[in-house]
C-alpha cells in the first residue's frame, strides 16, 4: 500500500495561536482552565488534559474568580468578557484575528441597523455564531438550511454575514436564494441586501486541494473530531469526488477491510486535526504492511 498525507490538511492558524498560548501558560503554571473545547478533537483534547488543561462550560465559568481562563480561537460573545471583570479573571484571548474582525463587522452592523435584519449563515449553538450573535445582542437571525430562511422578512433590509468555517457553494446559495425571495417579495430600491463575504480564506482554499487530493487517491482517510463543524464540510468535499473516503476520528476506528496490497490511501483532516494524529495513522498502516510482508 502507498500511504500519503495531505501536507495543505492540520491545524488552521487560529488553533495553532491557541494552542501554543495554552501550552505556553501550561509550561509555566501547570494548569489552566479553557471555556469549551480549545478545539474540536478529542485526542487534541485529552493530551493537553494531560498537561494540565481544564475544559470548563459557561456555567463553570460564572462560578469561578481570580484565576486564568483561555478563550478558545472561536471567540467569545461580550457576556463574557463582562463576566471575567465582573470575578477578577484574567483572560487569555487566543479568538483568532479573522473570528474578531467578523464580530466588529457584525458589532457595527447591528449598531447600525435600524429596521433592518443580521442574517448569519451557520449552526446553530456553535461556538463561533454564540460570540457573532452575542455581538447584537442575540437579534442576529441564524440560518443553515434553506428552510431556514422562513424566519427572514424579505420586506425589510437584510445585512448577511457568514460563519468563517462555512462551505464557499453553501454561502452563495444561500446569498442567491435571498436575492431571489427579496426580488420575488417586490422590493423597492430602498430595500437592500448588504452580503458580506466573511469566510476564512485558509479554510476555503483547502476544498480546491483536497477535491485534487482525493481524487489523486484510491481511498480517502479524512481525521477529524466528530464535534466539529469544519471537518463535516471538508470530509464531503473529499466524499463527493472519492466515495471510497471515510471519516475517522482514532486509529481504531480504521477497518483494514477498506484496503488492499494496490491501495493508494491518502491522509487529510480538518483544520481542528492535529498533524501527529493523521501521522499516528498513517505509521500504523506502513506498520501492517511492513508485518504482512
Amino acid at each position: 500500500m502507498e500511504v500519503t498525507i495531505d501536507v495543505n490538511s492540520g491545524f488552521c492558524f487560529g488553533v495553532v495561536f491557541a494552542i501554543q498560548m495554552a501550552e505556553d501558560e501550561l509550561n509555566q503554571s501547570g494548569s489552566l482552565y479553557c471555556l469549551g473545547d480549545i478545539v474540536h478533537n478529542n485526542m487534541e483534547v485529552e493530551r493537553l488534559e494531560k498537561k494540565g488543561l481544564k475544559i470548563i462550560d459557561h456555567e463553570k465559568f460564572r462560578t469561578l474568580k481570580d484565576t486564568k481562563v483561555l478563550i478558545r480561537a472561536h471567540g467569545e460573545p461580550p457576556e463574557t468578557y463582562k463576566t471575567a471583570i465582573e470575578n477578577n479573571i484574567e483572560l487569555i484571548d487566543a479568538s483568532c484575528p479573522v473570528v474578531l474582525k467578523l464580530q466588529n463587522r457584525i458589532r457595527n452592523g447591528a449598531e447600525n441597523l435600524g429596521e433592518g435584519q443580521i442574517v448569519v449563515y451557520g449552526k446553530e449553538g456553535h461556538a463561533e455564531v454564540n460570540g457573532l450573535v452575542g455581538q447584537t445582542n442575540g437579534k442576529a437571525i441564524i440560518v443553515d438550511t434553506l428552510q431556514d430562511l422562513n424566519k427572514v422578512d424579505f420586506s425589510k433590509p437584510i445585512q448577511f454575514f457568514s460563519q468563517t468555517t462555512q462551505p464557499t457553494d453553501g454561502f452563495k446559495a444561500m446569498r442567491d436564494e435571498i436575492q431571489l425571495r427579496m426580488k420575488q417579495n417586490g422590493n423597492s430600491e430602498e430595500v437592500i441586501l448588504e452580503s458580506n463575504d466573511t469566510l476564512c480564506r485558509q479554510v476555503s482554499n483547502r476544498e480546491p486541494q483536497l477535491r485534487e487530493f482525493a481524487a489523486s487517491h484510491s481511498i480517502i482517510l479524512f481525521v477529524s473530531g466528530k464535534k466539529s463543524s469544519n471537518g463535516k464540510v471538508l470530509f464531503d468535499v473529499c466524499h463527493e469526488i472519492n466515495p471510497q473516503s471515510y471519516f475517522v476520528s482514532t486509529w481504531e476506528e480504521v477497518d483494514m477491510n477498506w484496503f488492499d496490497t494496490d491501495s493508494r490511501i491518502g491522509i487529510c483532516g480538518a483544520t481542528s486535526t492535529p498533524m501527529w494524529l493523521m501521522e499516528e495513522i498513517a505509521d500504523k498502516l506502513r506498520q501492517i504492511e511492513i508485518t504482512a510482508n
